[in-house]
């Protein structure tokens, strides 16, 4: 008799199938449906529109080409994976970010949703060709997210430099560079001056820490320890650029000691004075000669002169004649 003919054949069954559940339940659980619940969206993204959004064909960035006073447009793609709406807040950043502008700054995305953003970039006039880089920065929902911008510009260069309002002050020449041109030039300075009996100084070409932008304006200043103590000078500035940019500008000073100067003016003007009073007394008297009061002597000569006329004639009148004079003239009579 065989002691296994009684047992029932759906035991094999419900054993595999205990085994099977516990097997399920070892193995990790599929991660849910993302539920954003209440709180912001996570995970949205920002990209260049079109092209495709994902994949090799996206965009990696945003390629503009123009020219100057050209407007020059794309889009941007806002999208939201949540459930409830995401708002960003759009800017512009870099050298080209005060040249865009967005068709709304800040945009609103519902839930499970993609919104295109167009925005422009407006070349100024007076933009130099070449290239420039920017982004554009999105925040919303905690996080921030950018995308760069590309932008070529076009049109002929011109590289042109002003030396400008050079002035000459003790140990210091101070001046002024303007870049009158529309390409960035990075500037080189001469220095040089010339007094009454040679040159004083000469300073070759050299490269000046600083990027000139187009219209751009920066005062400079350029020491001198060793300045003159007493000369008259000319001080010529040359400036020099890339692309044959050149400006040249010149300004004149006189140095003058002060305490041998000022000790030297008392003098002169001393000697000026006495020099004026010995003038002032030797001067001719042009008002002619001024009567004067008579002296007594002149007065009694004078006087002689008209009771005792000296005419000849009548000195020979009025002399004695020759013999002696009467007794009876001389003495008394007997």
């Amino acid at each position: 008799m065989n002691p296994y003919a009684n047992r029932s054949p759906s035991a094999l069954p419900c054993l595999l199938g205990l085994l099977a559940a516990l097997l399920l339940a070892l193995l990790p659980a599929p991660p849910a449906a993302a539920d954003d619940g209440p709180g912001p969206p996570a995970g949205w993204t920002l990209r260049p529109a079109g092209g495709g959004n994902t994949g090799r064909d996206a965009r990696p960035y945003v390629y503009l080409e123009g020219t100057p006073e050209t407007v020059l447009k794309d889009r941007l793609s806002v999208t939201n994976p949540g459930r409830t709406p995401l708002t960003v807040r759009l800017r512009g950043e870099g050298a080209a970010g005060p040249w865009l502008r967005f068709a709304a700054r800040t945009v609103t995305v519902p839930g499970r949703t993609r919104a295109d953003v167009p925005f422009s970039l407006a070349v100024p006039g007076n933009a130099a060709p070449g290239g420039l880089t920017g982004e554009i920065a999105a925040a919303g929902g905690g996080a921030e997210q950018r995308v760069r911008i590309r932008v070529r510009i076009g049109g002929p260069t011109l590289a042109a430099l002003t030396v400008e309002d050079v002035e000459v002050s003790g140990r210091t020449i101070r001046y002024a560079l303007v870049n009158r041109g529309n390409a960035p030039l990075r500037p080189r300075l001469a220095v040089r001056a010339d007094g009454v009996f040679g040159t004083l100084l000469d300073r070759p070409a050299r490269p000046l820490p600083l990027e000139l932008a187009p219209g751009r304006r920066v005062e400079l200043a350029e020491p001198w320890p060793d300045a003159p103590a007493l000369d008259s000078v000319t001080v010529r500035l040359t400036a020099e650029a890339e692309g044959g940019a050149r400006g040249e500008a010149a300004a004149s000073a006189a140095y003058v000691p002060v305490v041998p100067v000022a000790g030297g003016g008392l003098l002169l003007l001393g000697a000026l004075a006495a020099l004026g009073t010995r003038a002032y007394r030797q001067r001719p008297d042009r008002r002619g000669p001024q009567p004067t009061a008579p002296d007594a002597r002149d007065v009694q000569e004078d006087r002689q002169e008209r009771e005792d006329p000296q005419d000849p004639q009548d000195l020979h009148d009025r002399q004695p004649a020759d013999g002696p004079r009467p007794l009876a003239k001389a003495g008394a009579e007997s």
